[in-house]
Order: C-alpha cells, then sequence, then structure tokens
C-alpha cells in the first residue's frame, strides 16, 4: 500500500498576534469590544487616545511575551479586549477610593441612575473628576437628629393641636384626639398623616393671663415712660451691671421654668398619650389645653412639602460615579493599565494553551507552559490590585492632612534653628 502524499493549505497557526495593532478594528463592528465604554458612538466616551492606547498595546503584548521568537496564540481583538478590562478595573478602584474620601459629604445628595455599563443616564455627570464640597452631610444628619430629639432645631415637623377641657373630667386620650383631627379636618397641617401611628407628646401647655413687666427704678416705675427703643421698661435712674449673655440665656430658661412651674395652678402627668390634668377640671381654669407632638414616620420616608434628602446618595453604591474618562487618566494610570492588561492577555494565552497540554510532532513533542502563565497572570493581576490600593489608601483626603501637619512641624522646627538678624543702625 503507497502512502498518500499528504499537502497542506497552510503550514502556519491560523490564530497568530500581528506585530502591531489597527486603529480600524479596535472599532471593528464584526468584532465588537465586550462593552464599548471608550468606544462607543457619538455622544458616549468615545476616545481616540483609548484607540491610540489599544493599538500600541499589541506591540507591547507582542514583545513580552516573546512574539519574536514563538508565535502567540491571541488575536488583536482579544487584546483590546484586556485593554478595555484593564481601564475599567482601573475606573473600578480609583472610584471606590474616591467613594471612601466624599461619601460622607454627599450622604443626601443628589443620586442617580445607570445604564448597563455604569454610565449615568439622569442625574449629576462629571462627578468621578470634581473634588466635592466639603459639607460634613453626614455629621450634620446626626446633629439633626439629637436637635430633633432635644427640641432645639433638627429637620422633624412639630405639630400643635389642642382640646377643649370639660368640667370634672381629668382624662384625655391625645392620640384619639390627633387621630380624628388628622382623619376629618383637611385644614390641619397633619391631616391623613397619623392614621394608626404612634404620635409623640412634645409638651402641654396652657395660656395663662400675660405676666406683667416690671418697671425698676427709684420711683417704682410709676409715671415712667422712658425711651423704650434704647432702655426698654427701665427708668433713668437704674443702675445696670455688666454680665455675659449665657447669663442672661440662663435667667430667661428659668423664668420660662418659672412661668410653667410655680406660677401654673395645674400640672399634668402623660402616660401612653393618655394626659391627667390636675386638680381636676372644674369649668373656672383654662378652658382649653395645647400641646405639641411628633408623628412616627420610618427614617426613609420623604416629606411632601420639602426634599430632606432621603431620595439621594445613602452609600458607595448610588454616589453618581461614572467609568473615568481615559482622556482624565494620567501617565501613571496608564502605566498600570499596560500592565495589568498584559496580565490579562497572559491569563488569555494560558487559558488557550491549556486546551493543549502537549502538541505532537515527527518523533516528539512539545509541551506547552499553560500552568505557567495562568499561574504568573493570577499573581501579577493581584499585585497589580495591591499596590493601586495601598497606594490609594495612602492618599486619602486624612492621610494628606496627616502629610501637612507633618510638613508644618518638621517646618516649624527647621525655623526654630535660624538665628534671628540682630539688626544694628
Amino acid at each position: 500500500m503507497s502512502v498518500p502524499d499528504l499537502t497542506p493549505v497552510s503550514q502556519t497557526s491560523a490564530i497568530i498576534l500581528p506585530v502591531t495593532g489597527t486603529h480600524a478594528n479596535v472599532n471593528s463592528t464584526s468584532k465588537p469590544l465586550p462593552f464599548g465604554v471608550y468606544t462607543g458612538p457619538a455622544g458616549s466616551q468615545s476616545s481616540t487616545d483609548f484607540v491610540s492606547g489599544a493599538v500600541d498595546q499589541v506591540a507591547y503584548v507582542y514583545k513580552k511575551l516573546g512574539g519574536d521568537v514563538l508565535d502567540i496564540e491571541l488575536t488583536e481583538y482579544q487584546v483590546y479586549a484586556a485593554y478595555e478590562e484593564a481601564v475599567l478595573e482601573y475606573s473600578y478602584l480609583v472610584n471606590i477610593h474616591q467613594a471612601k474620601n466624599v461619601l460622607s459629604d454627599v450622604i443626601g445628595a443628589t443620586t442617580g441612575t445607570f445604564d448597563h455599563n455604569g454610565e449615568v443616564k439622569v442625574g449629576p455627570t462629571g462627578v468621578a473628576t470634581k473634588l466635592p464640597q466639603f459639607t460634613f452631610a453626614y455629621s450634620k444628619r446626626v446633629s439633626e437628629g439629637v436637635a430633633s430629639e432635644a427640641a432645639v432645631g433638627g429637620n422633624r415637623t412639630y405639630y400643635s393641636a389642642s382640646f377643649t377641657t370639660t368640667a370634672n373630667v381629668q382624662d384625655y386620650d391625645l392620640q384619639t384626639i390627633i387621630s380624628s383631627s388628622a382623619a376629618t379636618d383637611n385644614a390641619m397641617p397633619f391631616f391623613g398623616k397619623v392614621g394608626n401611628k404612634k404620635v409623640t407628646i412634645r409638651k402641654v401647655f396652657y395660656k395663662s393671663p400675660y405676666v406683667m413687666w416690671r418697671f425698676f427704678g427709684y420711683y417704682g416705675g410709676l409715671s415712667v415712660v422712658g425711651n423704650l427703643h434704647n432702655y426698654g421698661q427701665w427708668s433713668d435712674d437704674s443702675t445696670f451691671e455688666l454680665i455675659p449673655t449665657w447669663q442672661n440665656k440662663m435667667q430667661a430658661m428659668a423664668f420660662e421654668d418659672s412661668v410653667y412651674t410655680r406660677i401654673s395652678h395645674y400640672s399634668y402627668e402623660l402616660r401612653n398619650n393618655k394626659i391627667r390634668i390636675f386638680p381636676e377640671p372644674t369649668g373656672i381654669g383654662p378652658d382649653k389645653i395645647w400641646f405639641e407632638f411628633t408623628v412616627a414616620e420610618d427614617p426613609w420616608d420623604q416629606d411632601s412639602d420639602r426634599d430632606n434628602g432621603t431620595d439621594g446618595v445613602n452609600n458607595m453604591n448610588t454616589v453618581p460615579f461614572a467609568n473615568i474618562p481615559y482622556a482624565n487618566i494620567n501617565s501613571i494610570g496608564k502605566q498600570w493599565i499596560r500592565r495589568f492588561c498584559l496580565a490579562v492577555c497572559k491569563e488569555m494565552l494560558g487559558q488557550v494553551r491549556g486546551k493543549f497540554s502537549t502538541i505532537p510532532i515527527p518523533g516528539e513533542s512539545v509541551t506547552l507552559n499553560h500552568a505557567d502563565l495562568l499561574s504568573q497572570a493570577q499573581t501579577e493581576k493581584e499585585k497589580l490590585r495591591e499596590e493601586l490600593k495601598t497606594v490609594l489608601d495612602e492618599l486619602t483626603y486624612a492621610k494628606l492632612g496627616e502629610q501637612d501637619a507633618a510638613k508644618l512641624d518638621a517646618a516649624n522646627k527647621v525655623q526654630q534653628q535660624i538665628p534671628i538678624t540682630i539688626f544694628v543702625g
């Protein structure tokens, strides 16, 4: 039997990485990039610089992986995809770093909606490359909660209502009174906001006859008018003592407490929003009791009449950070991207060569280095990530402040050693 004469159609591999890339192929419609974040249609982050960087990366991978000596079983399109992945990975790590920096200052700020690539569809744009103002938003939120509980400000709405006392009736259910008004009286500011929600009574009071101002002076204030704009209700022969403002404030608070405690003939006891008035009303005392209250709300409820920021940024996930534009990545970032892309290409090449552990040749076989490539790629990618994270952690705003403080201390120590010039006239 004769041996057939085999004439192969091609004597070279069909898949060989070229020496360099081609600009037109980066934007190829037949073999597009997986995401196309930086080479998308007009209006997106299309970048001619990204295309040039991807093309140059092919030559870099070709040289680093020994393309001059041995064929590299990758296509230029795979290198383009790896380059895009490297840029997105860089953007991801830098955006996480920036989110750590600014999150406490952007809590409650306007967020946005994002497409499948993470680009902002609706909302603030260009935030990833801006330095925000320091507003201490998170600390203010905490302070507002404390102020609301202390009734000295805050962002919680206080409502007021009243009820008419009935002779010989000592107990009144404030929860029922409020719920009834909220359900029936649309003139009330808390109309439709109570239902079965528990309200918190903050203050109870009634209007007593106004306290008369006392006139001070030699003549006991009788027949003394004076200039009320400049002197108030003091006569011209009064002696004034200069005291700090905080003492005036304490005196005013003590006076108010006296009005509610010593001057008032009535007191109350409040349990589970049921009030008991002492002494029992007889029909002669105050006919109307007023009280202030707040309505229990979920922390994320939005006020109907104002934006209180509950629909804004609440964590890293809602900060309106899009992918960092390629044009805003400097030489430091671009070198990191090249190295990371090379590691990704090693990983892909290892995956390809791993499909055939050995290739038979006449009288021998060739063992491929897929295991080495995969191990190197994994190690290099992890090292590059850790390298970038370490550098970014050293450049947080808090760390920069510490560095500035250290520089000032060092400069002051140097200045202390410089002798003061003695002037001789």
